[in-house]
């Protein structure tokens, strides 16, 4: 058995688009429209090409969808957790759970889906800004 993918669905192409490939770092593998099912779906990979995220755009949709806690989170491997909550939060992203262990911070989408970043390896050594910022909002 592969692990192939996890759907989430989204308001937002291009904000989406915005949070997961240039905020992110993820890589758009696929896209098919669906003209007769008025959707669109895109398929998100790390640069390795592992298992990838699958976004589900329902054309002329007004649904709201759920804060996305049900779904629980995504979880990333990163190689610098300090760099890369300073890019994402230079980038406009908020740090709702900040590196402060230099192991783990929390994110999330523009559709409020929780995303978990994980140093590779060991923790990095606690160093602010991160050691005294607290939690914002749920994460």
């Amino acid at each position: 058995m592969k692990f192939l993918h996890s759907m989430i669905r989204i308001r937002d192409v291009e904000q989406s688009l915005d949070f997961y490939v240039n905020k992110l770092g993820l890589v758009e593998t696929k896209r098919y429209d669906v003209p007769e099912g008025k959707f669109t779906l895109i398929f998100l990979a790390t640069a390795i090409g592992e298992a990838e995220i699958e976004l589900t755009h329902n054309w002329g949709s007004t649904e709201e969808y759920d804060s996305g806690r049900n779904f629980g989170h995504l979880a990333f491997e990163v190689d610098d957790i300090y760099q890369t909550c300073q890019n994402l939060q230079d980038h406009g992203v908020l740090i709702n759970r900040p590196p402060r262990c230099g192991r783990m911070a929390f994110i999330k989408s523009p559709d409020n889906i929780s995303i978990e970043l994980l140093q590779k390896g060991k923790a990095l050594a606690p160093q602010e800004p991160w050691l005294n910022m607290k939690n914002i909002g749920s994460w």
